[in-house]
């Protein structure tokens, strides 16, 4: 059993019930009964700081993201720290920069940052086969969010899956020609769920007997700056789609930018949807596939944890994903 059994059973949050379990303050007594009647009846039990493991520790966990600034990273290691720093971990944020250079730094000496910390928690980091080889070779306990075919315990969403249902949902309001801002922008290698997201965009277009226009496909990153000079180089140097799929709500916000400074406007010349449901996009009227963000951290940590405390027992690591939902607002509407 593990704490998502816990959540689906009492219909709650995984942040909510990682603080139920641990007792913490602002969870209420209804909340509380919920989790505690969940984890009697699944035989859970949540681990504590007295089952660290003897000898040898360090009492931290290091924190790995491509950037630190993006907000994905910012609410996914807010809700780790939390759940770390409840079970008495100390925690070590380091970010790649988005640079190949500090990433094969990195990876190339973790016998140094296993000195620091007794584990790893990956977030959304692209590794090669080396770097996962070093990783398993270190010794430390791991975990991760959003990557894929990884020996370790994961946490994600069907990034395919959300990129075929957002571009599906603009095929069905009868756009066709459609663009996607997605991908890594030069000398990016950091981010891992471009090319799912790219997959699940070509699947929604060949399920309607359509394909991809390579000049209707833009690099714009996961970045605001990303999005404003994708959106640009689009109308400017190439040509106005109907509708337009960016691969997260930040890269939206900058195509929105882009339209603006060029006296134009979603919906009404260029219909937009994104991937996460940042806090921004209601106040923006921004459509999108909302993921849980927070959760995806806060389970993450939780099965690190699991890990550090029973490295002895022959746990198989395993891939878990968390639900995304379609939101829709005002960015898009029905082509005229």
């Amino acid at each position: 059993m593990t704490i998502q059994d816990v959540a689906a059973l009492s219909g709650l949050s995984i942040c909510t019930v990682s603080r139920a379990l641990r007792h913490l303050p602002n969870v209420s007594e209804k909340a509380q009964a919920k989790v505690a009647d969940a984890a009697a009846k699944l035989g859970y039990k949540a681990s504590s700081a007295a089952s660290r493991l003897a000898g040898g520790t360090t009492g931290a966990v290091a924190i790995i993201v491509p950037t630190a600034t993006a907000w994905f990273f910012a609410q996914a290691v807010e809700a780790a720290e939390e759940v770390l720093a409840d079970s008495g971990y100390d925690t070590v944020l380091i970010s790649l920069r988005n640079r190949p250079s500090v990433q094969r730094k990195l990876f190339g000496d973790l016998a140094g940052l296993a000195q620091r910390v007794d584990g790893v928690l990956l977030l959304n980091v692209a590794l090669d086969g080396g770097e996962i080889a070093a990783v398993e070779a270190s010794g430390l306990a791991v975990a991760s969010v959003g990557m894929h075919g990884v020996p370790w315990d994961n946490v994600g969403i069907d990034n395919e899956g959300a990129a075929r249902q957002a571009t599906g949902h603009l095929l069905g309001l009868g756009h066709w020609d459609l663009a996607m801002l997605a991908g890594r922008e030069p000398g990016e290698r950091s981010v891992v769920t471009a090319d799912a997201r790219r997959r699940g965009f070509e699947m929604a277009l060949a399920e309607h007997e359509l394909t991809v226009d390579p000049d209707l496909v833009l690099d714009a990153g996961s970045s605001i700056e990303g999005g404003r000079r994708a959106m640009t180089e689009l109308i400017e140097n190439r040509r106005m789609p109907s509708a337009v799929f960016a691969g997260c709500d930040e890269t939206a916000f900058g195509a929105l930018m882009a339209l603006r400074d060029l006296g134009l406007s979603a919906p009404k010349n260029v219909s937009i949807i994104g991937i996460d449901d940042h806090q921004m996009s209601w106040f923006l009227g921004l459509t999108t596939m909302a993921q849980p963000v927070a959760d995806q951290g806060a389970f993450a940590a939780n099965l690190l944890i699991e890990r550090l405390h029973r490295s002895g027992l022959p746990n198989p690591p395993a891939t878990h994903l968390l639900e995304t939902k379609l939101v829709e607002r005002r960015s898009t509407r029905r082509r005229r």
